[in-house]
């Protein structure tokens, strides 16, 4: 019986023992690669470890970049890494400071890009900003049909672009998609617009109270979801025509289809 009982007593300490090993194990932090010597030796804006850039779009966009800091004072570089990565190193190899923007280009995550900007630009271009900027460019679907090259020149386009008018509330440009999201709460508002405005008594022609009274609604899909987004991101007419067009008609064709059969309309006493 003891030897039964010590031979139980071993097990379950053994047990015990490679439990633990493999929760050790399990949760033994990965160290990353901080590797200086994966920089180049000669000066450059541009390290592509991960070889995303021909070198033709390197070398013109390494001058492009120089061009820019030259005229406007802010600084910004790329990395695009893999498997291994200069780490911390980057920060002394381009001497970062408040005015620099590091863009990260990792095709090992979700989204391809990431920022690391300095406080004085932070302070320019805020946190909406870049959000809008990862999630247009970055996302699989956008890398995909355009490619890890294009996801990373576009969005230098636009970071160059509202650091040289100051800042920006929004990214420049509109993607297709989000016209359409824009010009569909367009047409939706005027269809509330149209039901709410239709005569609920004989000796009137509009219902006024009812527009004034569903105004938020349909003021809040048109103006903040139909407009907004596309006024600040492009100067162009065409979208805001579409989308005011899309909202009249949407208005027209709610107020003028004939109502369910209900009682009928009595004048005001």
């Amino acid at each position: 019986m003891l030897q039964q009982l010590q031979r139980w007593f071993c097990q379950i300490a053994l047990g015990m023992v490679l439990v633990s090993l493999c929760w050790l194990g399990a949760i033994a932090p990965a160290h990353g690669f901080n590797n200086p010597e994966l920089l180049p030796a000669e000066p450059t804006n541009v390290v592509d470890l991960a070889e995303i850039l021909t070198p033709v779009q390197k070398k013109h966009l390494d001058s492009e970049l120089a061009e820019f800091e030259a005229q406007t004072g802010w600084k910004l570089r790329v990395l695009t890494q893999y498997d291994r990565t200069p780490g911390l190193a980057v920060r002394d190899f381009w001497d970062l400071d408040d005015r620099s923007i590091l863009l990260v280009a990792d095709t090992r995550g979700g989204n391809l890009l990431n920022f690391n900007v300095g406080d004085t630009a932070y302070r320019v271009l805020q946190r909406t900003f870049w959000v809008e900027l990862q999630t247009r460019f970055g996302n699989q679907y956008f890398v995909r049909d355009n490619g890890e090259d294009q996801a990373i020149l576009q969005s230098l386009h636009a970071i160059e672009t509202c650091l040289a008018q100051g800042g920006c509330r929004a990214v420049p440009g509109l993607p297709q998609e989000q016209w359409i999201l824009t010009l569909a709460t367009s047409i939706f508002g005027g269809i509330i617009l149209g039901f709410v405005a239709r005569p609920r008594r004989a000796d009137e022609k509009v219902a006024w109270k009812w527009i004034l009274l569903f105004s938020p609604l349909w003021g809040m899909l048109f103006f903040a979801f139909g407009l907004g987004p596309v006024v600040v991101r492009t100067q162009e007419w065409l979208p805001v025509l579409r989308n005011v067009a899309g909202f009249a008609l949407g208005a027209i064709v709610a107020f003028l289809i004939p109502a369910p059969s209900g009682p009928p309309l009595v004048p005001e006493e």
